[in-house]
């Protein structure tokens, strides 16, 4: 079964920008990545203009239950967590991002501590850490039991309301990016010195901001034009693309999206991490799902099938704490085997009291739900929990098209590989955003970024670029989900990848006059050109390998297959993929 051929319009089709602002450099998001960047920046450049698609708390930052994973025990080193996450990224890390994440990340989190987040302490005062699947260490630092991501936040938004009388920060809440703005692009979105070349290398035309679209008041009101000398994408992940998944309702990809779209290199979209322990609601159960946080095995809950046997017996050497993807594929293997659509998840000999005080939330969540984890086998199941590939980076956060940089979930630094080591992906967001941060104001400094002329007129991203497939009705928005998960989501085929294809391309035909243009249509026309790539990229990978399973071939191919895959938007709109071999 052949799949059709995609392409992707240059921008979505939106109304011309209504307003204009500038700043030096703006930063889209308010998790981790986007928080720590904006304050940094702030200290080293006149004005940074901070913009978040909701308010600032709601991004997927807050829902990180387990902890951020440091070298900071005096017997860990960076060396066994440099080990470990490559290990858990099957062959395809970057090590010398992975070094630098490792190196720096003990230092990044005593900076969070000094900033005022407050992490769990032991009798000695010291920072109390726990072990999380796929780490041989205890090195997992958390909050408030499992609300570590939500301290972390406060703190970040604590130190953002200290300052947020300066001048030389705005932030801007309840704010959609649209589509990036580009210097000198031609209707493709290229311009004449800088079009892709069949191998993908090259450059696109220069990112100078980026249309938004507001709901305020005055003059931020609607779809304006923000311009700047570096634009910094920190919007975080693209769970709702799948029926299920643990990330927030506002995790739509749209800034993936957008640099998709202006011709930004993507590298390993394929590698979706499901995580293995995602609360069972029920056949038909949709949207964001409970996440049992892999800490609770950490600390010796184990998973059972209905007869009570331990599934990870004999698969792994950490059994229960072998890394998401083995977990995750044990389970489906189980499921698939056993004819059914869950297997359980056993805390009840942790006892009452210990739960109540190691995972309050979690607790309260399921007890919520009509689950008591002290008494009750706890149903799980595999949902969509976070991307390993994104926005092509390199080690300062620079993205392959000049002036946009990108950090976060967003981002593909090649810290994960395969598949997303626990608990890295917090610490990925504070270390790249400090990089970023730095090399930022140094390229200001030495002339590599200057002022941006700000139009009278602003430009207008949504014109005659925007084309075929430039607008989804948001009804169709479930229909999308549920082809990426059938073909595309945790297990995949050659069949299932071919007709999920179809499915999206069909979708994309649809006239574009039958959609009106906003936030829900274009956040459901982001889900379907990242369900294009994402799939375009897994049809290809003939191997199973970390987040991407194949069934059709079930094993590892490293004489095939120990490359990274990377997707352009070609000039033509056509999508140009890539490989890179890995040592």
């Amino acid at each position: 079964m052949t799949a059709p051929e995609v392409r992707i319009p240059r921008a979505l089709a939106a109304p011309a920008p209504g307003w204009t602002t500038s700043a030096d450099v703006i930063v889209v998001g308010s998790g981790i990545a986007g928080l720590t960047c904006a304050l940094r920046l702030r200290e080293r450049v006149d004005r940074v203009l901070l913009v978040t698609k909701t308010v600032l708390d709601e991004g997927s930052t807050a829902w990180a239950q387990g902890g951020i994973a440091a070298a900071l025990h005096p017997e860990d080193s960076p060396e066994e967590h440099l080990e470990d996450t490559l290990v858990a990224g099957v062959g395809l890390c970057e090590r010398d991002a992975v070094e630098a994440l490792v190196t720096e990340g003990p230092k990044r989190v005593r900076e969070l501590v000094a900033l005022g987040a407050e992490f769990d302490r032991d009798a000695e005062g010291e920072i109390k850490l726990t072990r999380e699947g796929g780490h041989h260490r205890d090195r997992i630092a958390h909050a408030g039991g499992d609300a570590t991501g939500r301290e972390i936040s406060r703190a970040l938004i604590s130190a953002l309301h200290r300052v947020i009388d300066d001048p030389g920060i705005e932030v801007v809440e309840h704010a959609l990016v649209v589509d990036l703005l580009q210097d000198g692009a031609d209707d493709d979105g290229f311009g004449d010195d800088g079009r892709v070349g069949e191998d993908g290398s090259g450059e696109g035309a220069p990112v100078v901001g980026v249309t938004l679209h507001v709901i305020g008041e005055g003059q931020l009101d609607g779809v304006g034009a923000a311009y700047a000398r570096a634009v910094v994408l920190a919007t975080g992940g693209l769970g709702q693309i799948y029926t299920s998944t643990t990330n927030p309702p506002v995790a739509t990809g749209d800034g993936m999206a957008a640099a998709l779209r202006a011709g930004a290199r993507m590298t390993d979209l394929e590698f979706i991490q499901f995580h293995p322990t995602v609360l069972f609601l029920g056949e038909g159960s949709t949207g964001q799902q409970p996440l049992i946080s892999e800490a609770v095995r950490g600390e010796g809950a184990f998973l059972v099938d209905a007869a009570g046997h331990r599934i990870m017996e004999g698969r792994h050497e950490l059994a229960d704490l072998a890394p998401r993807d083995v977990v995750a594929r044990a389970i489906l293997e189980t499921m698939r085997e056993q004819r059914t659509d869950h297997v359980f998840l056993d805390a009840r000999h942790l006892g009452a009291a210990f739960l109540e005080e190691r995972f309050p939330s979690i607790v309260a969540s399921c007890r919520s739900l009509g689950f008591d984890p002290a008494t009750d086998l706890l149903p799980v199941a595999p949902a969509q929990h976070y991307a390993s590939g994104g926005i092509t980076t390199d080690l300062m956060g620079r993205s392959s098209l000049p002036g946009l940089y990108a950090c976060g979930e967003c981002s593909c630094t090649g810290v994960h590989g395969a598949n997303r080591l626990a608990s890295n992906s917090l610490l990925e967001g504070l270390v790249f955003a400090s990089r970023i941060a730095s090399d930022i104001p140094a390229r200001i400094a030495a002339g590599e970024l200057p002022e941006i002329a700000v139009p009278t007129t602003p430009a207008h991203a949504g014109g005659e670029g925007a084309g075929p497939g430039a607008l989804l009705d948001s009804s169709q928005r479930l229909t999308v989900q549920r082809a990426m998960t059938s073909g595309s989501g945790p297990v995949r085929s050659a069949e299932s990848t071919a007709s999920t294809a179809r499915d999206l391309a069909e979708l994309a035909s649809l006239p574009p006059s039958t959609a009106e243009p906003g936030p829900k249509t274009w956040e459901t026309t982001n889900l379907l050109h990242l369900g294009q790539a994402l799939t375009e990229l897994g049809r290809r990978r003939e191997e199973t390998r970390g987040g991407h399973v194949r069934s059709d071939f079930p094993e590892r191919d490293d004489a095939r297959w120990l490359v990274r895959q990377s997707v352009v938007v070609a000039p033509d709109r056509s999508l140009t993929v890539t490989e890179r071999s890995m040592p």
